[in-house]
């Protein structure tokens, strides 16, 4: 299988079952520093689980995850935190509170894990807001915002903590295709912006050829393919080959035309 230069993430021979169901079955799976990776599969097929083992929400009935050299499967609970801080997640349905404005939902990490002052607090939030071209919306609730905003400050609130790593779960669900195609954008955006490691969960093909650097595709438990885009189109497995063509944009489209539709 395809090996990565610089992994920093790690995955190691991971099992998982629930009862008598195996969900992950010996899942090895290198992440690459800085760069966009993005994990495919049918509904099913362990991704969700997986995410969680990776943030630390989850432990293996066996295998490691290493982050940075360290495995996270046997730190202690404070230890673990610790390292979790260095993970940021954007969920499938942003997750912001209705009731708190949209200063209030960015400024919360920081509030529940610092001990930071209030205009301190209130400087990083302003800090992230202009990254994110999202000034002037302080005082709107999530309510008020469209979809693809409160994406935006759904990823504000999930960079507060400047972590080492965002992974994002399913972040074009729902999304008409102009919608989903500008946060392709601001997922690219922010690697490139602010220097992090990214990890997307989707079942969308035309965006996980869009964004990604390598894909990595999960079936029954366990990942099959990893590489480049390239790599995967040409896979000779058939399980791949499957999913792919059952996509509603061939990919072979995407990347002839250069990642764009």
């Amino acid at each position: 299988m395809f090996q990565v230069a610089d992994p920093i993430i790690r995955l190691m021979g991971l099992d998982k079952a629930f009862g008598s169901q195996a969900v992950l079955k010996g899942v090895n799976l290198d992440i690459e520093r800085g760069k966009i990776t993005t994990i495919i599969g049918g509904s099913g097929s362990g991704k969700s689980v997986l995410v969680k083992h990776i943030i630390g929400l989850l432990k293996p009935d066996a295998g490691q995850i290493l982050y940075e050299g360290t495995d996270m499967v046997s730190l202690r609970p404070r230890a673990l935190s610790e390292i979790r801080r260095n993970f940021g997640m954007l969920f499938q349905h942003s997750a912001l509170f209705d009731s708190m404005d949209v200063e209030q939902n960015i400024a919360f990490p920081l509030e529940e894990h610092t001990k930071k002052s209030r205009r301190e607090i209130l400087s990083i939030v302003k800090e992230k807001l202009s990254l994110l071209e999202l000034e002037g919306i302080e005082r709107k609730t999530p309510s008020e915002l469209s979809g693809g905003m409160r994406k935006r400050v759904a990823l504000a609130r999930a960079i507060v903590l400047n972590p080492q790593v965002i992974i994002y779960d399913e972040p074009t669900t729902g999304l008409d295709p102009i919608m989903t195609y500008n946060v392709d954008q601001m997922i690219k955006g922010a690697q490139e912006k602010l220097k992090v490691t990214s990890i997307v969960i989707s079942h969308d093909m035309a965006s996980t050829f869009r964004i990604s650097d390598y894909i990595a595709m999960l079936y029954e438990g366990r990942i099959i393919e990893f590489g480049p885009p390239d790599a995967i189109l040409s896979s000779n497995k058939e399980e791949v080959q499957r999913f792919l063509a059952a996509s509603s944009l061939p990919p072979r489209a995407i990347v002839a035309s250069g990642g764009e539709v």
